[in-house]
């Protein structure tokens, strides 16, 4: 590089443009997106219980999606949208190519709540600048809130408070949110919490599971559940926070994230048993990641989750399986399920295809994948016509 280069790209007008112009691109681009599609409308459970439809048009409509938990670097998406929001409006137009109509993001409850009585504003603020996005960019949220996934972002004062006293700031965090959201059509829905369980015969001294990749995903209502049935517990918690949610917003739908172990008789469990929590929720959302020559078994835990309402698999990916047994178990699936939302960190395939590394060849399959499902729904209906018969399997490949 010349002295006279240098100096041109060190020069602060010359960097201020540079920022505008990468500013008037990503606008640009979002224009282009959403030029052309029509209005979005609000989604609503269809009639006969099994799926979701538009409001307006009455066409059927199926989540099929991202969680954008976190970036390439592990950062959740609320340690960069302040500084970094060309980021987010990237990665959102990204999505959308990739075939997405509903992304998934994770809010902690340490960053929308200041003190027990108090939100953070200036979260909220930032929460309505991604639900404005959403509708320029025309995807759906799943807004899914109270994490706790970074234990440094926890208050001190959130642990010390008791059962019904966290309760209590956990209905204040929602009515927050909704009072936020309620107006936009791009909600598709508000997941109470990620992989809540509630405490058995024996007092967890934690409020937080144990960590996976630096992360706490499980997360305690409950730390013992005393003379009281666990799943009482967990209907009592789900109709807590709907209320809450229900003095803002009476239209947007409501669901919780629950582990695939919420199901009854299968030793250990979180208290979230489907059949008997269902009645405040809209729909059942369950995480299944199927395990190598375990396909089947995830498609029996699947079905345990049909309890007269839709289920959405609002966590997938392949994890402990390869890409076909994963495609046997998605394909298979749509006679229980009717949504699928994976995983987007912030990298596109050809970018994960370069760098070559095994963890990055994973994702690039898993994300190569969802393109081709994303490609035969046209972002809107799955139906086994969009199948080859060669892809119809009637048990998982070997």
């Amino acid at each position: 590089m010349t002295n006279v280069e240098y100096s041109i790209l060190n020069d602060e007008p010359v960097r201020t443009a540079a920022r505008l112009w990468i500013t008037f691109c990503l606008s640009a681009a979002i224009f282009v997106a959403s030029a052309g599609g029509r209005e979005m409308e609000w989604v609503k459970v269809s009639q006969d219980k099994k799926g979701f439809v538009l409001e307006e048009s009455g066409e059927r409509f199926v989540p099929l999606g991202f969680n954008y938990d976190h970036d390439d670097e592990s950062r959740l998406i609320e340690d960069y949208w302040h500084l970094q929001w060309s980021t987010v409006e990237e990665d959102f137009l990204e999505m959308k190519r990739l075939g997405a109509n509903v992304v998934r993001i994770h809010l902690q409850v340490g960053r929308f709540m200041r003190e027990p009585n108090e939100p953070n504003e200036a979260s909220l603020e930032r929460l309505g600048r991604v639900v404005e996005l959403a509708e320029r960019v025309g995807l759906y949220l799943d807004v899914t809130g109270l994490g706790c996934y970074h234990k440094k972002d926890v208050p001190q004062w959130y642990d010390g408070l008791t059962e019904q006293q966290r309760w209590d700031v956990q209905g204040r965090f929602w009515e927050a949110v909704a009072k936020r959201c309620a107006g936009s059509p791009a909600v598709f829905c508000y997941d109470l919490m990620n992989e809540p369980v509630v405490g058995g015969l024996d007092k967890h001294r934690d409020w937080l599971g144990p960590a996976f990749a630096g992360k706490h995903f499980v997360q305690f209502i409950a730390l013992e559940q005393g003379r009281r049935e666990r799943w009482a517990v967990a209907a009592q918690w789900i109709a807590k926070l709907s209320a809450a949610i229900r003095k803002c917003d009476r239209r947007h739908l409501i669901t919780v994230g629950l582990v695939p172990w919420s199901l009854p008789g299968k030793g250990l469990t979180s208290g979230f048993e489907p059949q008997r929590i269902a009645g405040d929720l809209d729909f059942v959302s369950v995480h299944i990641y199927p395990e190598r020559d375990k396909a089947g078994e995830a498609m029996e835990t699947l079905r345990g989750f049909c309890v007269g309402k839709p289920v959405v698999i609002e966590e997938i990916f392949p994890l402990k399986c390869s890409i076909g047994e994963l495609e046997w178990f998605f394909t298979g699936s749509r006679e229980y399920a009717c949504g699928w939302i994976g995983f987007y960190w912030g990298k596109t395939p050809e970018e994960y295809r370069q760098r070559g590394r095994m963890g990055d060849m994973l994702i690039f399959g898993w994300l190569e994948f969802f393109q081709r499902q994303a490609n035969r729904t046209g972002g809107q209906t799955l139906n086994p016509k969009h199948y080859p018969p060669e892809r119809r399997r009637t048990s998982p490949p070997n």
